[in-house]
């Protein structure tokens, strides 16, 4: 097959295309920036930064070309000669000749060394330099293998010159009178040392003997030495050690290159001997992949040197390899053509002798089929694919039944592996008889959904995507009539795999197979309606594979059921959960297309399952008979055919047993498929068996992992809305009162349980009644344990986010009437209290080890706000009042002028769709037109967005206690985005009111009565600190500062004196600098603070005592005014020098003498009265 045939299948397995679309380039784009990189190279190559610099840039326009390096080919030669000129002139030193040459590397490495060493000079002028300059090389410098690389490959160009090699020698004894070593034996020479190497010029090595070897005035004389030479370099190494390893892969490499390049005649001697040392070198039971590769290798290319080359007559051909050339033939003329061989050539084919050592050959690569590492398994089945193509008919078969062996389930998945690279070798080689596909069509389809449990995952994906490969080369080896018996088969797997399989890369490959078979074969039904559907990008989403694109598929009747029973037997028991729980939610979409197939087939082959002992098994059978039965219920709705009874009390009677992890959400699931399909088990002790389940599932919580805890709780609490709406409703509409009190009296006693998660299930198993059940119970259930639950108590943190939410929902159940009874419904009467709850667990900060967890009860109370406003305004909007409406906006203000990314942007983002709501309009919003020409659309997660336009609620007089309360934390916090923003904000608004007297003033009330407010909050006093300093810093108070002893500063000194007493060193440090900040103050509060800071320079903390002498330090330098110039220097002097951090009778004469020279009286020590006890 033609190497571009083979390159097509790129769009299903590893290596293959990456999701995103290709970028495909129409041409070498770069040309003329590539020129001037190449022409810099003289007065770059001096600098090491330039030098990298021009290097990378040259390697990130190249490998742009990795691709469609076909693009740089009319470039190539222009580059190449451009570097060589600099290579060759005498003037180049050696640092630019290395970086001529790994220029020429990088573009080799992209193009290929194939291709572009075909490029380089090989006159006979030019094997001498080669020679010389690859001679003064240092096989040992690891910095420029590069050129050791290219000049090996140059050097094997060179030897492609048809002149004798021995003409050359008279030239090299004309200098100096002693003659000179033989070109030819130096070229081996330097060929033999290269092989032995331990980097990348070991591979350019090999080509040089492949091509050096080959010559006929070579041949003759070193041929059969340098066999021994290799073959003796083998024996003697192990590979064992790093070094025998590198010597291994040398002389592997250069006998693999040697048998593909040399004619059979002349290799065709040794071949018994090479063959007999791999024997006894037992490459295969190497530890080095790339060693048992290249054995493997060697091996194929010894047994095609055993066997002559020629094509086997008997194979099958299928017209042209071209498509274009097909279509111009007819049909039937190609048909003919592959089916009757010429009898004379096969006659022919068939007495020829085959060597003994062939049969050899084949074992070793059958063992290769079956190796752990891909590389090998590839290799091992090109070789099979090569060696039987030259082999008569009936040994070939032989071959084709010893590959079928890999096919067992004794085998692993190595073995199916290989297997299936083998076959599609032999397919796409004509090499396959249509008489055999009986035998291994039946091998791919099970190859298709081949997978292996190993542990806690699975292994087969490779199998799978080879199984692809070999239906894709089906399609282009075999005529449409030779496959005609199997296209159902081969089509229903394909597409099973490319929906159903869990690997992206097998349902591109089988999506890609697909596609081939369709349009080589054109026999598969619907072909061009799937692909449409189930093309190469479609199927990349593996929800959409199960969910939608299955489904479109099913209804093609050819593929329905095979569908179905794929999923029942390979799907619903698989080791991923994920995969579990989509196949059921697939057979619940497919249910509508064959609806009696499920009832009648499906449904009896999993209640069986559903009782069985593995637990995947009954996981996905539970789930599965869920899903199915609530789709045949909603199928029956609009057929108006009532569901009949398909699970018997006695199966699931069964079900009451099975608890953990898996079991109790999919039984959870079944109750609630059908309770909504509604099945006739009114009265029946069923679903008493089903109420426990659901609470005995509510409170085991605590017995499960953290990661299923969420799902076990989601499944229990959507199973008992179900359940009660169906089963717990009397033919009235009303609640059956006995289940009523008994449901409702439990859940209300699980709130005081002292397991958090069972206060958690019990929460929300009240928020989930139906409204008949909790019709006369609100009081009860709302307001009275709700509002108990939601208080800080202990550490119940879930229990009170869960507890917020329940009280939303059950209001949302119950409705709203302003006149209602407030037990049965939200009125005039309870709002205030329902309301009252809410707000306050917005002012929940309770942090632990996993740090702010009270965030989700304030996430989970402003939700809960915004679902009863909405329900409030909709229905009684009268009853909603204006105090009430203020503190939910202000609280909410305040979220969203807070730190933490997340809970800013919820609570914006409900403040403003709480503002912008016209139907139903929220009633009492203040300053609801101002506030709807400050607030655009906005990024509320993005701090430079949502604090520029948060700072404009401080202009609005209601909103400005809250928007400065959330801003403190913002602007004294540590998150080094949100400081910078916020606190940019603060300081544009305060900047647009300096001039303002009295808007500053009642800032500054404001600011005082937040200070005052939570001074003993450590959550708000040391931000509101660090904040107060930035303000103070940045001069915002300036117009205070020209009146003397302000009463802001005044009472800001005060409030300040109190947080001193304090021995939080964040919090005292933090004092420091607000003291030093408000000498900026006249009249008598200067001395106060001159005073509060002269006493901090004797705080028993060391720490303290420092870092206030340096802020002092500072401040003098800062205000210059506060004290006398006379004594300044000698101030700054003692601050400076004075070691603060000594014992505290050391620093207190120094800290007096700072009190004599600023005018302040010295604090005076109070002793400690201590009273004994007698």
């Amino acid at each position: 097959m033609a190497v571009s045939d083979t390159d097509s299948w790129g769009s299903g397995g590893e290596g293959r295309e990456p999701d995103g679309i290709a970028c495909v380039l129409s041409g070498f784009s770069e040309s003329s920036e590539t020129r001037a990189l190449i022409s810099s190279l003289p007065e770059v190559h001096e600098d090491t930064v330039t030098t990298e610099s021009a290097t990378q840039r040259f390697l990130v326009i190249m490998n742009r070309y990795q691709e469609q390096p076909h693009l740089l080919d009319p470039h190539l030669e222009w580059m190449l000669n451009m570097i060589l000129d600099l290579i060759r002139s005498e003037n180049s030193p050696p640092a630019l000749v290395h970086l001529s040459f790994k220029f020429l590397y990088i573009i080799c490495k992209v193009r290929g060394y194939k291709i572009f060493m075909q490029l380089f000079p090989h006159e006979v002028a030019d094997v001498h330099p080669v020679l010389d300059l690859l001679s003064r090389q240092d096989p040992t410098d690891s910095e420029t293998w590069e050129t050791r690389y290219m000049l090996l490959l140059w050097l094997s160009m060179t030897c492609l010159i048809p002149f004798d090699l021995s003409r050359l020698d008279g030239y090299l004894e004309s200098g100096g009178g002693i003659a000179a070593e033989p070109t030819m034996e130096c070229i081996l020479a330097i060929a033999k040392s290269y092989l032995l190497v331990s980097d990348s010029p070991r591979d350019a090595a090999s080509v040089l003997v492949s091509k050096f070897m080959t010559r006929p005035d070579v041949k003759q004389k070193h041929l059969g030495d340098f066999l021994d030479w290799n073959l003796s370099t083998i024996s003697q190494t192990s590979d064992q050690s790093m070094r025998d390893i590198m010597v291994l892969d040398g002389a592997l490499q250069s006998l693999a290159k040697l048998f593909k390049h040399g004619k059979r005649d002349d290799l065709l001697q040794y071949a018994p001997a090479i063959l007999q040392c791999l024997e006894q070198k037992r490459l295969s039971e190497s530890s080095q992949a790339r060693l048992r590769k290249l054995g493997v290798k060697l091996i194929q290319r010894l047994g095609l040197t055993f066997l002559k080359p020629r094509l086997a007559a008997w194979r099958y051909q299928r017209g042209s390899r071209s498509l274009a050339a097909n279509l111009t033939m007819s049909q039937s003329a190609t048909a003919a053509e592959a089916v009757t061989p010429d009898m004379d050539i096969q006659e022919q084919e068939e007495d020829y002798d085959i060597p003994e050592e062939v049969e050899t050959v084949i074992e070793h690569l059958l063992v290769g089929l079956k190796d752990k590492e891909t590389i090998v398994r590839w290799s091992a089945a090109k070789g099979i694919g090569r060696v039987t193509g030259r082999l008569p008919k009936e040994l070939a078969d032989e071959v084709v039944g010893s590959l079928l062996d890999c096919f067992s389930f004794q085998e692993t998945d190595n073995a199916w592996h290989g297997g299936c690279l083998a076959l599609a070798e032999l397919g796409r080689r004509g090499l396959l008889m249509p008489s055999r596909l009986t035998d291994v069509v039946p091998l791919i389809i099970k190859s298709l959904t081949y997978e292996e449990k190993r542990g806690a995952c699975s292994v087969g994906s490779n199998v799978r995507d080879a199984a692809c490969y070999v239906c894709w080369s089906f399609a282009r080896a075999y005529e449409p009539n030779e496959l005609s018996l199997y296209v159902t088969q081969i089509a229903s797997a394909l597409l099973i795999t490319a929906v159903f399989d869990r690997s992206v890369n097998c349902r591109r490959a089988a999506s890609a197979a697909f596609q081939e078979n369709v349009g080589r074969q054109g026999t598969f039904p619907h072909g061009i309606d799937i692909l449409t559907a189930a093309d190469y990008y479609a199927v990349g989403n593996l929800n959409n594979c199960y969910l939608n694109i299955s489904v479109y598929i099913a209804g093609f009747q050819e593929y329905t059921h095979a569908m179905i029973d794929h999923l029942i037997a390979m799907k619903i028991n698989h080791w991923d959960g994920v995969i579990r729980e989509l196949a059921t939610k697939a057979l619940h979409n497919l249910t509508p297309q064959a609806p009696d197939y499920m009832a009648t087939t499906v449904l009896p082959q999993l209640l069986p399952m559903a009782v069985g002992l593995d637990l995947h098994n009954r996981h996905g059978a539970i789930m599965a008979c869920a899903e199915i039965t609530h789709a045949l219920y909603k199928l029956g709705l609009q057929t108006n055919r009532p569901v009949v009874d398909m699970i018997s009390s006695d199966y699931i009677l069964l079900f009451r047993g099975f608890g953990g992890e898996l079991m109790r959400p999919a039984m959870c699931c079944l109750i609630e498929k059908l309770s909504l399909s509604k099945m006739p088990f009114k009265n029946d002790q069923v679903i008493t068996d089903w109420q426990g389940l659901i609470d005995d599932t509510l409170k085991s919580l605590h017995l499960y992992s953290s990661g299923a805890k969420d799902g076990i709780m989601h499944a229990a609490i959507s199973a008992l809305s179900a359940l009660c709406e169906e089963y717990y409703k009397t033919q009235t509409g009303q609640a059956d009162s006995q289940m009523q009190d008994v449901l409702v009296s439990q859940y209300i006693e699980g709130l005081e349980s002292p397991k958090t998660l069972t206060r958690c299930g019990a929460a929300l198993a009240l928020g989930c009644l139906p409204r008949f059940m909790i019709h006369g119970k609100v009081k009860q259930v709302s307001l009275q344990q709700m509002c108990s639950i939601s208080q800080k108590e202990g550490s119940f943190i879930e229990a009170r986010r869960d507890a917020i939410r329940a009280i939303a929902q059950v209001c949302v159940t119950a409705g709203v009437c302003a006149h209602g009874s407030p037990d049965s419904i939200l009125c005039s009467e309870n709002i205030a209290k329902v309301y009252g709850t809410l707000l306050e667990s917005m002012n929940d900060y309770t942090t632990d080890s996993r740090g702010d967890v009270g965030a989700w009860v304030r996430e989970a109370a402003m939700t809960s706000l915004m679902d009863v406003t909405m329900l409030v305004a909709a229905g009684a909007p009268e009853i909603l009042s204006p105090d009430l409406a203020t503190r939910m906006m202000c609280c909410l203000a305040q979220q969203a002028a807070e730190k933490i990314d997340r809970y800013r942007a919820h609570a914006g983002n409900i403040f403003l769709r709480l503002l912008h709501s016209t139907e139903p309009a929220v009633p009492h919003i203040p300053h609801r037109e101002a506030l709807l020409n400050i607030f655009p659309v906005l990024n509320w997660n993005a701090p430079s967005q949502a604090f520029q336009y948060i700072t404009q609620l401080l202009g609005l007089p209601q909103y400005q206690y809250h928007t400065l309360l959330g801003l403190t934390v913002s602007v004294g916090g540590m998150t080094e985005s949100t400081v910078h923003f916020s606190s940019l904000s603060l300081f544009d608004y305060l900047r647009g009111i300096q001039d303002d007297q009295v808007i500053l003033a009642q800032f500054g009330d404001t600011l005082l009565s937040i200070f005052r407010d939570n001074i003993r909050n450590d959550r708000v006093t040391v931000p509101f600190l660090k904040m107060l300093n930035q303000m103070l810093a940045n001069s915002c108070f300036e117009i205070f500062t020209t009146q003397e002893n302000h009463q802001f500063c005044v009472d800001l000194l005060a409030l300040c004196k109190e947080l001193k007493k304090s021995r939080d060193v964040s919090k005292l440090l933090a004092c420091i600098a607000v003291f030093c900040g408000l000498i900026q103050f006249q009249g008598e509060v200067r001395k106060k603070v001159l005073s509060q800071l002269l006493m901090m320079l004797c705080h028993s903390f060391p720490v303290i005592r420092k870092t206030t002498a340096s802020h002092m330090y500072e401040m003098l330098l800062t205000y210059d005014d506060v004290i006398n110039p006379e004594v300044l220097d000698d101030v700054m002097t003692l601050l400076s020098d004075t070691n603060w951090e000594s014992d505290l009778a050391t620093v207190r004469p120094h800290r007096n003498q700072l009190c004599d020279w600023l005018g302040v009286a010295r604090p005076q020590v109070v002793a400690k009265v201590t009273i004994g006890l007698y």
